[in-house]
């Protein structure tokens, strides 16, 4: 069987899925190919943060995600550190990762503590919704070759008919066992194994009012036991729980892992265990995202310890960016240089962000004295001591605004530079700016929109007023010249107009400021990946 489409996206999970929505709702066909069927995972993150729930209000499904939240978006989003359940508190940071749902002028969306597999839910009820885009579960794929117009890939089904794919482009989204990563001989490089961790789901029935912490997505128990991770997950008490002191190899049985859960939360309550295993905290990067039309995305080409909530939202960031590049260039008005733009872009974000989640990582809780869990004035002076010590480290792992909005395409060939030094970057605290290359500044209308919503699929022309005219039409001019869709997006007051500084300002269909200036020297060229004419 011969199957012909655009783009053959390999793994259906956040990655891909974000990928094959930006294809899909510019009408380029694809076809996703997951082997596993993805259903009833034990998920790895939890938080979709405020970047991503921006991406999903473009695509119309920012509400749909927030009325599936097993507690509701009210739910507090609180960092509590504990003895254990049944011990003592220790510190607590609230709001993490801004998920609290009261609106803020610096994001149109707030973030969500939701399982990722909810979330694939809803993405995948999305893109099943596109008509130019295919899915396929149970389906594997094995290998392509590639020459200068086309892939043609291998994939088979569980019932072991074998499929031959024609498509434009192949994209890598198939997690850190990558199998399009080995194809093009990408080499991961860095640290693995920084720690050795071990994820148990289970079902406790009582548990959220058997201790006196109140209501928290993470209770981070620094016990005589060792340090771990418990917190509420889904409904019909599901949880899960976390510990570290696993040796390397050993496998819990059910009776042991709830008696683990039993000893260190200091509850004893029937605890019954529905999923367990294993994984290793890592920093990797490839050497390579691609070479000519195959590509790495997601954990293919990055991996990184899961403190900072930052893994699968980076991933989806891979999906978007690749999405609007591929398709432009697919539908002619994207140039040569623009898919090859991605590794330049997102390989320098990734690297940070990498470096951020490490640092995080290397902030150690654990493990406390003995002494910690007494409830004696030594055991107080303990608790005191240590929780303010976690106050004033851990805060940077939880507040991360700063580096979720904050990091910028700098030294991209798409990007216009400005003279002078950057903004200095903090990680924790968000500034915005309309210097090139960073995220466009937020702002919410007079009529209770946000200003993102008037944004198109393609490129946008923010006007402030007292532009001239005839800068907006020779702007105008320019894309209908190039068929390069460009949607202008008049400001009406000054507040938000003094966010951009500028006149005009050219923002990208991912909402990253490609240029700005008072009167338009026709970036677009430069922009859309095209050569400079001679």
């Amino acid at each position: 069987m011969k199957i012909e489409t655009d783009v053959l996206i390999v793994g259906a999970g956040p990655v891909g899925l974000a990928l094959a929505i930006e294809l899909g709702t510019r009408g380029v066909r694809a076809l996703i190919v997951e082997r596993n069927h993805r259903t009833g995972a034990s998920p790895r993150a939890k938080t979709t943060n405020v970047r991503t729930r921006t991406h999903l209000r473009r695509w119309g499904i920012a509400d749909r995600l927030a009325a599936a939240s097993p507690f509701g978006v009210d739910y507090p989003n609180t960092m509590m550190f504990v003895t254990s359940l049944a011990g003592y508190p220790l510190a607590r940071f609230e709001n993490a990762f801004n998920a609290s749902p009261q609106r803020s002028p610096l994001y149109p969306e707030h973030a969500q503590w939701i399982p990722q597999y909810i979330l694939e839910s809803v993405m995948l009820e999305r893109v099943r919704s596109l008509p130019t885009i295919d899915v396929r579960f149970d389906t594997t794929f094995r290998t392509a070759e590639q020459d200068e117009t086309r892939v043609v890939s291998n994939i088979v089904g569980t019932d072991g008919a074998e499929m031959t794919v024609i498509s434009r482009y192949l994209v890598g989204a198939d997690g850190s066992r990558s199998t399009v990563r080995s194809l093009l001989g990408a080499k991961m490089e860095g640290r693995s194994g920084l720690s050795r961790n071990y994820n148990i789901i289970f079902r406790a029935p009582g548990l959220s009012t058997a201790h006196r912490h109140g209501p928290a997505v993470i209770y981070w128990q620094l016990g005589p036991k060792g340090f771990s991770a418990v917190g509420p997950m889904d409904r019909d008490d599901i949880w899960y729980f976390a510990p570290t002191g696993i040796e390397e190899g050993r496998t819990l049985s059910n009776a042991e892992a709830a008696a683990m859960i039993a000893e260190r939360t200091g509850i004893d309550l029937p605890y019954e265990i529905l999923s367990a295993d294993s994984w290793v905290a890592s920093e990797l990067l490839a050497d390579r995202y691609a070479d000519r039309r195959i590509i790495l995305a997601g954990d293919a080409c990055h991996l990184h310890p899961p403190f900072g909530g930052y893994g699968m939202n980076m991933g989806v960031g891979d999906g978007v960016d690749l999405g609007w590049k591929i398709a432009a260039t697919l539908q002619g008005w994207g140039g040569p240089e623009l898919i090859a733009s991605y590794t330049q872009e997102r390989r320098p974000v990734h690297r940070f962000v990498i470096d951020e989640a490490v640092a995080n990582h290397a902030i150690a809780t654990g493990p406390p004295p003995a002494q910690i869990a007494d409830d004696t004035a030594e055991g107080a002076a303990l608790r005191e001591k240590i929780g303010g010590n976690i106050q004033s480290t851990k805060g940077r792992e939880f507040h991360t605004l700063g580096t979720v909005l904050g990091l910028r395409y700098e030294n991209s060939p798409l990007i216009f530079d400005e003279p002078g030094p950057p903004p200095p970057h903090d990680g924790q605290t968000y500034r915005p700016t309309a210097r090139p290359g960073s995220l466009a500044p937020h702002a919410w209308l007079d009529d209770g929109r946000s200003l993102y919503d008037l944004f198109g699929q393609g490129f946008s022309l923010v006007v402030a007023p007292g532009a001239e005219q005839s800068q907006i039409e020779a702007a105008q001019a320019e894309a209908q010249a190039l068929r390069i869709p460009l949607t202008v997006v008049r400001l009406h007051d000054a507040a938000t107009a003094a966010l951009y500084e500028t006149k005009l300002t050219l923002v990208r269909p991912d909402q990253h400021v490609a240029w700005r200036g008072d009167r338009w020297n026709a970036p677009l060229r430069r922009a859309t990946g095209w050569p400079e004419p001679a």
